[in-house]
């Protein structure tokens, strides 16, 4: 039977390997640890995954293929809950990973309780990719896993929807916390420096960069005085931005992160305006009271944000009352914060545990 003050949860990878899953399931096994004293066992599902195997909050175990019975051998004896981190992509290329789902039906009609989060469901865009062709195998997968869940959480109220429709259960909506920290008394813009900041991989840094004019007439909008690009390197020149110089950072650290983000002014990411509350970078800026401007091409708000309201349009003219519309989103991030989600996922990981409880006692 599983330890009380043992969480176990599967995730697709872990730091050092680039996965924005990985680090959201360490961040919230941290908070476990510091808000309740509970320590967590990974159980990672990418054969190979090389990284720290324990520390003061965690330990992990590698699946040694991604196979149903390799799976299942790493899984806690029933009565037992498991905290699953899901997104189809990470654990299979095309985004069916059968071998997960068949090895949780299993565990679950042997008595194991399942707590997922949905960070995705299946693969609705582009029309043109690869995955897109194992559309219906995503979708039947996630069904699967809707209907094996006793708990449901994901990270936009559309998904929430989806899966009410497919499973008639109830799932919480949390938008995604910051990976790289957070700020609890932000400055104002106006004693901050005179900083953007270009944070995130490397395709949506370049689809920012493509923006030029735009970018430029921004950042003299907000008399910027330096951008600042935090990010693996990329293959164009990057020195200045008309008059503007660029100070290239590199890949940094979560804290060197936060760090640049508390004295910086307003950040630009590349992402739908329907997929915000999904969005790690997004969540970043929130989190430290930074102006957040958005690259999309069209405007669908959901999730409790609103365009000109918690974030502006980097294609639009208009830059009216950036630190009005930075504290707004600083006060939309706090519903979710990280300590917010780890409480709410804590309480449906304690309903689950004390069922078990009962009903092992009553067995």
């Amino acid at each position: 039977m599983q330890d009380s003050n043992t969480v176990i949860m599967i995730v697709p990878k872990l730091p050092p390997a680039i996965d924005g899953i990985g680090d959201y399931g360490l961040n919230l096994a941290r908070q476990f640890y510091h808000a309740f004293g509970w320590r967590t066992h990974f159980i990672v599902g990418t054969p190979g995954w090389q990284g720290e195997t324990e520390g003061d909050f965690f330990k992990v175990t590698v699946v040694e293929a991604r196979s149903q019975n390799a799976l299942l051998k790493l899984l806690p004896s029933p009565p037992a809950t498991v905290l699953l981190q899901y997104a189809g992509h990470g654990y299979a290329n095309r985004g069916c990973p059968m071998w997960l789902v068949n090895a949780l039906k299993c565990w679950c009609q042997q008595g194991g309780t399942l707590v997922t989060m949905f960070h995705e469901l299946y693969a609705t865009r582009p029309l043109l990719s690869s995955a897109i062709v194992t559309r219906y195998v995503q979708k039947h997968l996630a069904i699967k896993l809707m209907r094996l869940s006793d708990r449901i959480f994901t990270n936009r109220q559309l998904y929430a929807e989806k899966i009410h429709r497919f499973s008639q259960k109830s799932a919480i909506v949390m938008p995604v916390f910051s990976n790289v920290g957070e700020c609890s008394k932000p400055k104002p813009l106006n004693a901050r420096s005179r900083h953007l900041v270009i944070f995130g991989s490397s395709t949506s840094r370049r689809q920012i960069y493509q923006q030029y004019s735009q970018l430029e007439q921004v950042c003299h909008k907000l008399q910027i005085e330096t951008i600042i690009d935090i990010g693996a390197t990329l293959a164009i020149e990057l020195d200045q931005l008309g008059s503007i110089p660029i100070q290239q950072l590199g890949v940094q650290s979560a804290e060197q992160i936060s760090e640049v983000l508390q004295n910086a002014i307003a950040g630009v990411v590349s992402y739908p305006t329907d997929y915000l509350a999904k969005s790690g970078i997004f969540a970043a800026y929130c989190a430290h009271g930074v102006l957040p401007i958005v690259v999309s091409q069209q405007v669908h708000d959901q999730d409790g944000l609103g365009l000109n309201q918690q974030y502006v349009l980097l294609q639009d003219s208009m830059m009216n009352s950036p630190e009005a519309i930075a504290t707004a989103a600083y006060n939309w991030y706090q519903s979710h914060a990280l300590d917010r989600h780890a409480q709410l996922v804590a309480q449906g990981l304690q309903s689950t545990l004390s069922n078990q409880l009962l009903d092992f006692t009553l067995g």
